[in-house]
C-alpha cells in the first residue's frame, strides 16, 4: 500500500494542471486492489475544503467527487463508512461534510452524543446535542 497526499488526489480529481494532473492520473492508474492507495481522513477533509473554497464546487459536485474516491477498488479510504455517511449528509443538505464526519466518527467510536455550540448541526445531524 502507498499513501496518497491531498495534492495528488486533488490533481487527479480536478485535472487543472497539465503536468501534475497527468502524473496523478498515472499514479492512480498504477494502483491495484492488491497494492491500493491509502487515503487518510485528513486528506479527505482537505479535499472537501479545497473543492469548496478554492474550486467553488457545489455540494453535489463535492459529494460526487468523494463518492468516486470511495467507489475506487484501488483506493483504501480511512473510515470509509463514516466518510460515506458524511457524503450522504452533504448531498441531502442535512449538514456540512465536516460536521457530519465528526458525528459519524463519534458514533463509530461509541460516543452517546456529539456536543456542539452549533445550533444548526444540533438540529440537523443525528447524534448532535447542544452543549
Amino acid at each position: 500500500m502507498i499513501g496518497l497526499d491531498t495534492n495528488v488526489l486533488l490533481r487527479y480529481l480536478v485535472q487543472d494542471d497539465a503536468a501534475q494532473s497527468a502524473r496523478a492520473t498515472e499514479i492512480v492508474g498504477r494502483l491495484t486492489e492488491e497494492e491500493p492507495g491509502f487515503v487518510s481522513l485528513v486528506s479527505i477533509l482537505e479535499i472537501v475544503w479545497m473543492l469548496k473554497s478554492l474550486y467553488q464546487r457545489s455540494r453535489q459536485e463535492i459529494a460526487n467527487d468523494i463518492e468516486m474516491l470511495l467507489a475506487a477498488d484501488t483506493l483504501e479510504v480511512q473510515n470509509e463508512q463514516e466518510v460515506y455517511t458524511a457524503v450522504v449528509a452533504l448531498r441531502n443538505g442535512s449538514g456540512t461534510f465536516e460536521d457530519a464526519l465528526i458525528g459519524s466518527l463519534g458514533v463509530w467510536r461509541g460516543c452517546s452524543a456529539t456536543l456542539t455550540f452549533d445550533e444548526d448541526a444540533a438540529k440537523r445531524l443525528h447524534g448532535f446535542h447542544l452543549a
